[in-house]
């Protein structure tokens, strides 16, 4: 029930559009997922998600467990019913979130050992746990459990993580897969799978990236993930490690880059063969007032928006667009008000879902350069 199939390519770059099939729809790629890391994307309901025809959401495993615990999902039908969102999601598997509580986490073979950040409580995750969250939160799209090592980084630290990190995918790989026999035997259940994915790791060095790449493409997994990049590293190293790794993920299965969204990151992303993003920046800095807009990015706190009654992207034909001035805007950001935050979201999700599909149609008309350097002149 999940599948891929590459329907164009451009012969300039690495960009292709492609299609992802699962069980709750299908999307083409290149895409952006907006991040909905406590079953929400804040602020903005699903309703307007599903108006502003998002592909697909993601939400986090680690943050679900802690609260309010994966058996009160699985109780309400699934992280679909649980959040009133039909279309497919993907969940992470709280690699990178037990990865940033530093001090709090304590790491060993057999997993991670960490407080929670909520009220310090003890938990132990290994892979075989981290499934399990998975299969009870029942995304479409589910994440191997990796360690992500830190920029900057050792080589020989760096070295023993990916190794940890596969040996980990190994384990994620036969538990997932018995547990889908297992519930496609139950009586009574239907046949739901969920694809896993791995993620490739190696940090900031070329041979490793490459190692690392080769050795998660051999498991076969249905799709595979870079992650461990977008960790403080200088946006040209992070090309230059997806260089390496993307031509040697196999071109049949999706690719996708971990906690990446900017539009100058999407456009060079996509160029050098990246099929799925995700990030929080777009809800992130629309919370303190700023937009991506066809003039850039803009911070609608700035004292000339005060008495400007335009829209805030007269190129934009979203709801916050269409209906609201720049000046209403700013008083709502300077106000402190949550229709600010809604507001603004609404439009930098429509507007990088605009970009991707305008992308997307760059590369099947074979104008893919050209599309990506007006947009990187707007946001580099």
């Amino acid at each position: 029930m999940f599948s891929f199939e590459v329907l164009a390519t451009c012969d300039k770059t690495k960009a292709r559009v492609g299609r992802v099939h699962t069980p709750h729809g299908s999307f083409e790629t290149p895409c952006f997922m907006p991040v909905g890391t406590q079953a929400t994307v804040k602020a903005v309901p699903p309703r307007d998600l599903a108006e502003l025809n998002v592909p697909i959401l993601l939400a986090n495993t680690y943050h679900l467990a802690m609260r309010p615990g994966e058996d009160l999902v699985q109780e309400a039908g699934g992280l679909h019913k649980f959040m009133a969102w039909n279309g497919p999601i993907l969940t992470d598997s709280g690699g990178f979130q037990v990865f940033s509580l530093g001090a709090l986490r304590k790491i060993s073979e057999n997993g991670v050992k960490f407080q929670s950040h909520i009220d310090g409580s003890y938990h132990f995750f290994t892979p075989e746990r981290a499934i399990d969250i998975e299969h009870a939160l029942g995304a479409d799209i589910i994440m191997a459990f990796d360690e992500c090592a830190p920029y900057p980084a050792e080589r020989q630290y760096v070295e023993r993580s990916m190794e940890l990190t596969h040996r980990w995918a190994k384990r994620c790989k036969e538990h997932h897969d018995a547990l889908s026999i297992e519930e496609a035997g139950r009586e009574g259940a239907a046949f739901n799978p969920q694809a896993l994915f791995g993620i490739v790791q190696g940090g900031m060095f070329a041979d490793l990236r490459a190692e690392s790449a080769n050795e998660i493409a051999a498991l076969g997994f249905p799709g595979n993930a870079i992650g461990g990049l977008s960790v403080g590293e200088p946006k040209p190293l992070m090309y230059e490690m997806l260089d390496i790794v993307n031509p040697l993920l196999p071109a049949n299965k999706p690719r996708y880059l971990m906690g990446v969204g900017s539009p100058d990151c999407l456009m060079e992303g996509a160029m050098l063969g990246v099929d799925m993003f995700d990030c929080v920046l777009q809800t992130r800095i629309a919370r303190n007032g700023t937009a991506l807009t066809s003039e850039g990015q803009l911070s609608l706190k700035n004292a000339r928006f005060e008495r400007d009654f335009t829209p805030l992207d007269p190129n934009c034909g979203c709801y916050c667009c269409t209906n609201f001035t720049r000046a209403y805007l700013r008083h709502l950001a300077k106000a402190k008000e949550i229709l600010g935050a809604q507001l603004v979201s609404i439009h930098n999700i429509h507007y990088t879902l605009r970009l991707m599909e305008g992308l997307r149609e760059a590369i099947k008309g074979g104008y893919t350069v050209e599309y990506a350097r007006k947009v990187l002149a707007r946001h580099s």
